[in-house]
């Protein structure tokens, strides 16, 4: 009862609780937050500095007693305490400058779809923990495969594959569920890592996973480019221990991502596979839509249609899908409900 009577002068959210970054979709308003998901730590008082934006700018630059994390790893929560700060900080967020001294709001957030049980319960009790009454799960593929529009609930079959910053989901959606799906380890974060081990390996050279991630958002790409481009990469010299800078150029940073982007396609062909053949009939017609960050990688999408054989399309906004896939379950969800995974709390 007390809970309804705080709910009413609460903002529904949708929330993608990303690896790299957290987005907030506010019931009636749109997408109002878009942060890093990461904290800033006093590790010698336990204290939160820092969380989002603030917090992305002290990473590799703070003291020894000071620790920039993320509080999630692979999609999934891996410091529960941590995790539910950072809820808590964004749900006051949004309700800053609105009479309610007690935010309780229903909250529909993104979890991957191949997280165990535990890992599940660990995000739904996070953010009951961080102040939602009511908190609904939706797997991660299917918030995009809504976010783009794409008819989940008909009976014809759709193929999504959301390459984040931890991990890449992938499924086939007909009929408001998953037909196949599979959840790769493999994403933003892996690519970054790719970088930094191509540089120390041909040019003795120790850089750090912010630099990396500007050099692949930059220059990097799946397929060659009409014209050559060329970034400097700044770090450290492993041989001399002094500043060092090189120029790499879109060939070097494609041949480093390769070995990951070959795990990528390799599932996407696989999970094609798997699907019956009369959705696969469907997929043809409509093409594979490429949502989350890793869809922005140049040359991505021709790389996967030369591969599978088949129509490959960007989401509009692919940062945003699954976020914007969230919100309209909120807005609509009695319509939805089916779309939700089960839950501990009914």
């Amino acid at each position: 009862m007390f809970n309804r009577l705080l709910g009413a002068f609460s903002r529904d959210i949708g929330i993608d609780l990303g690896t790299a970054n957290t987005l907030v979709y506010v019931r009636g308003k749109g997408i109002v937050i878009n942060e890093p998901s990461v904290v800033a730590l006093n590790t010698k008082t336990g204290q939160i500095l820092a969380i989002g934006n603030e917090a992305k700018k002290m990473v590799g630059r703070t003291p020894m007693h000071i620790v920039a994390t993320r509080p999630l790893v692979d999609g999934v929560i891996s410091d529960f305490e941590v995790t539910e700060q950072m809820l808590k900080f964004f749900i006051h967020k949004v309700h800053q400058g609105i009479f309610t001294f007690i935010p309780r709001p229903r909250v529909v957030i993104g979890i991957p779809s191949g997280c165990t049980e535990v890992e599940r319960r660990a995000v739904e009790d996070a953010t009951r923990t961080a102040g939602a009454r009511q908190a609904f799960l939706i797997e991660e593929p299917m918030a995009a495969a809504i976010g783009s529009r794409l008819p989940v609930q008909d009976a014809s079959g759709s193929m999504i594959v959301d390459i984040g910053g931890g991990t890449t989901e992938m499924a086939v959606i007909s009929l408001g569920g998953g037909v196949v799906a599979r959840s790769l380890r493999v994403a933003g974060d892996e690519l970054n890592e790719n970088i930094i081990q191509y540089a120390r390996d041909h040019f003795n050279l120790l850089i750090g996973e912010r630099k990396a991630e500007e050099i692949k958002i930059a220059i990097g790409s799946a397929w060659p480019l009409k014209k050559t481009l060329e970034a400097k990469l700044r770090g450290r010299d492993l041989v001399t221990g002094l500043p060092k800078e090189v120029i790499i150029n879109d060939s070097e940073v494609r041949e480093a991502l390769s070995r990951s982007i070959r795990i990528l396609v390799s599932n996407i062909k696989g999970t094609i596979e798997e699907t019956p053949p009369e959705l696969v009939a469907d997929i043809m017609d409509r093409g594979i839509i490429l949502a989350g960050g890793g869809a922005l990688l140049r040359g991505l999408d021709r790389l996967v249609a030369r591969e599978t054989q088949m129509p490959v399309q960007i989401a509009n906004d692919p940062l945003t899908c699954v976020v914007r896939g969230t919100g309209m379950v909120l807005e609509n969800l009695d319509l939805l409900r089916d779309v939700l995974v089960d839950t501990q709390y009914k």
